[in-house]
């Protein structure tokens, strides 16, 4: 019996109806799903919701909950936080639950563009240029440091796959995780996560697409939340029904490893930590 809170339809770029996934979760046993889409910009994204699907969407899952019985539905966005632009806070009285994520660092400076971080190769190159002069240092620890201020400032439900930004750092091309800045910055954040007492989730999108070897976040940051007592969520992150449950065996085995012994997933409209093993949580 599993649980999944990050999912994406065809309301934003994900595949699929809202009630494929409903059925796709009787299938799998899942005990709780939560509806997650990304959050509409102010701006040309092809990724995020449109803004004049946003009413229809939320109404879309409550017509949902109140159809379906045996699966406990949640209504959420994945939000992302850029400075004076979005924020969790606009959406969280709209919503279950909320995800924050950082997709986006900074703009361009010809045209004021946001520097989209986890998309082609080749844009995270050229923003890498024109906003920060080459040096991945700075660019790498603003991205920790947006984290830190979407903490500070409208803390969500779930912090979002914490390390994304790895997904550039390909053959360890800009830095290793064992350099001692890039651990400070990740050992902060950590810290502030744990003051507002967040969940952060243990997704294994990048696994399953083979853009990580590891999960977000990297195991010795799962290590750290660990020794902090900070509550984690299972997410696949799915962007098509099939991938519901995507690496969830592999990654609890993981998470055991570490020593933990509790996920926590929303049942009867509150966060609760549940025990679990290679099948799914333990209600």
């Amino acid at each position: 019996m599993w649980a999944n809170f990050h999912t994406h339809s065809k309301y934003c770029d994900g595949k699929g109806e809202l009630m494929d996934y409903v059925e796709e979760a009787r299938r799998l046993k899942i005990c709780s799903l939560g509806f997650s889409s990304h959050a509409p910009v102010e701006f040309n994204c092809g990724w995020c919701m449109k803004a004049d699907d946003l009413d229809h969407y939320l109404q879309s899952i409550d017509t949902l909950k109140k159809s379906v019985t045996d699966i406990e539905l949640y209504k959420s966005l994945e939000i992302d936080y850029i400075p004076r632009t979005i924020s969790t806070d606009q959406f969280k009285n709209q919503l279950d639950y909320t995800i924050g994520s950082i997709h986006f660092i900074d703009s361009f400076p010809e045209d004021g563009i946001p520097w989209e971080i986890d998309g082609k190769h080749t844009r995270f190159l050229e923003g890498l240029d024109k906003i920060f002069h080459g040096d991945s240092t700075a660019a790498f620890s603003r991205y920790f440091e947006l984290t830190r201020k979407m903490i500070e400032e409208s803390c969500p439900t779930i912090i979002g796959h914490l390390d994304k930004i790895k997904i550039q750092n390909v053959d360890n091309k800009f830095f290793s995780e064992d350099d001692e800045w890039y651990q400070r910055e990740v050992r902060k954040t950590v810290d502030l996560i744990a003051e507002r007492k967040a969940i952060v989730e243990v997704n294994t999108r990048g696994v399953y697409q083979k853009k990580s070897s590891t999960v977000y976040p990297s195991p010795w940051i799962l290590k750290l939340l660990y020794e902090k007592d900070i509550p984690i969520t299972l997410s696949s992150d799915a962007h098509h029904p099939a991938d519901l449950i995507n690496q969830f065996t592999e990654t609890v085995h993981l998470l055991s490893d570490i020593g933990f012994k509790k996920i926590s997933i929303l049942h009867e409209g509150g966060w609760k930590p549940f025990s679990f093993n290679a099948h799914g949580v333990i209600k």
